[in-house]
């Protein structure tokens, strides 16, 4: 094919998979729903190269859609069914090109690993707070693109707020040089932010500027056994009264979602059983801020009042990795023991204990019998809601009934004034739902952005936007 033969000879025959056998890892999603042929995989080495491909594809009218680390829930990085596409790994563009200390910056290719960057930014004694279970592997293109959250939101926000300037190949190949480090730069409009969370449907990020922050010189982390979804709330609101901005997570996990994290983390050990649980983590950016005297003031009135059933503090880095092991796992766990019908959604905090007791009653009169794992970031509102089959029934036995599952759990979420897709994207998965909760206007408005920068839809089909 003259495609692939052009490519070949701009990038290197071995940075140009044709093989179905090694094309397949990277046609397939991380959650394993997903898998369509695509032409080629193509690796690029530079930005110049990432140009040609884009240059390449366009012309011979073949799609594209870029790939990072493939690690995202929504099958955004893979092919969607009947468009001739080839797929663009970022994998080899990793490299830091620079960093700043003074400035407080990183940039680095959209290759580097999420788990690069936070140990370059301990190497110079800063914080990269952006952090995921899947950070070893997820790319920061990716990441950017996605504009991931994880579990640090409610004291670093997303990542959006870490990026500080972008390089990007558009749809038609020209590149756009946007890395400024700048933290004002009042000239228009803030192009940055067409590509961040667009999921590659309207350029291809190949490096960035990010942000760091002061090193954490001491972390406090304790698990809270709580008895119900309300006394959880109170948890998050105890600790943010005591710890303030110092707060830097708080996790919220039922005890279904901690038997699968637990299963698939067989070395990890909990000293006590709940009926839920709250995980919260205070940390310290200045010498002799007492971070545990703040944890433990925080802790003493909930155990005496019965809003906490009981509590473990992480007495060394050890115990604390084992808590945040158990916590990562939870994903893996549920992927291990059949998976689920997966819901990432997010409601404004005080609403969180409604729509959790509104789910269970969905679920409960409409799909009984099929069992709920619920856990989150309840300090910034966003739970992931996720159904799971009857026992001794798998994830296909009940498809025809994913699509209304869906519908009734992202509808509650809306109905109170939350999102269907909190920090896990679109991508081909959540397609209606953005039909069904996106207004007319913000659609237009979307399709206007695309229409401007990628006319002749090259990138990303079946992503993102209705019928694109």
């Amino acid at each position: 094919m003259e495609v692939i033969a052009q490519l070949q000879a701009a990038l290197g025959a071995k940075a140009v998979l044709t093989d179905a056998a090694d094309k397949a890892a990277f046609e397939t999603d991380w959650r394993r729903i997903h898998s369509h042929a695509a032409l080629c995989v193509v690796f690029p080495e530079t930005t110049e190269q990432v140009a040609a491909a884009m240059r390449i594809a366009a012309a011979a009218g073949v799609q594209l859609v870029p790939q990072g680390g493939n690690t995202g829930l929504v099958a955004g990085a893979v092919p969607v069914a009947g468009h001739p596409q080839i797929i663009l790994n970022l994998r080899r563009m990793n490299k830091i090109r620079a960093l700043d200390a003074t400035g407080d910056t990183i940039t680095v290719e959209a290759g580097v690993t999420l788990q690069t960057v936070q140990e370059e930014a301990a190497k110079a004694g800063r914080l990269f707070p952006v952090s995921l279970a899947a950070e070893g592997t997820a790319q920061i293109g990716g990441v950017i693109s996605t504009n991931a959250g994880g579990i640090q939101v409610l004291a670093y926000g997303s990542m959006r707020a870490q990026v500080l300037g972008l390089e990007v190949v558009l749809a038609d190949g020209r590149v756009w040089d946007g890395l400024r480090v700048l933290r004002k730069d009042n000239t228009g409009f803030d192009l940055k932010q067409f590509f961040i969370g667009a999921e590659g449907t309207l350029g291809i990020i190949t490096a960035a500027v990010l942000r760091l922050h002061p090193a954490v010189s001491a972390h406090a982390t304790a698990m809270v056994g709580v008895p119900s979804i309300e006394a959880a709330l109170d948890v998050f609101k105890a600790m943010q009264a005591k710890a303030g901005s110092s707060l830097t997570a708080c996790e919220f996990i039922t005890a279904d979602a901690m038997a699968l994290g637990l299963a698939h983390s067989p070395t990890s050990r909990l000293p006590f059983s709940a009926e839920n649980y709250v995980l919260v983590e205070i940390s310290a950016h200045s010498a002799g801020e007492a971070v545990e005297d703040m944890l433990l003031a925080g802790l003493e009135p909930l155990l005496e009042n019965a809003t906490a059933s009981d509590a473990v503090v992480a007495q060394s880095e050890r115990e604390r990795a084992d808590l945040w092991r158990i916590r990562e796992a939870l994903s893996d766990g549920e992927l291990a023991a059949g998976g689920s019908v997966k819901h990432d959604i997010s409601v404004p905090i005080g609403d969180i204990p409604a729509m959790v007791r509104a789910t269970e009653a969905l679920i409960e009169a409409k799909f009984p019998g099929f069992r709920l794992n619920i856990f989150g970031h309840i300090g910034d509102g966003n739970l992931h809601i996720n159904v799971r089959p009857p026992a001794g029934k798998s994830l296909a036995d009940i498809s025809d009934y994913k699509a209304a599952i869906t519908a009734a759990v992202e509808g509650l979420a809306m109905l109170h004034a939350g999102s269907f897709s909190a920090e896990h994207g679109i991508g081909q998965m959540r397609i209606v739902g953005m039909s069904a909760h996106k207004s007319a206007v913000e659609l237009d408005l979307m399709r206007s952005i695309k229409q401007a920068l990628d006319p002749h839809a090259r990138l990303s089909p079946g992503k993102m936007l209705p019928g694109l």
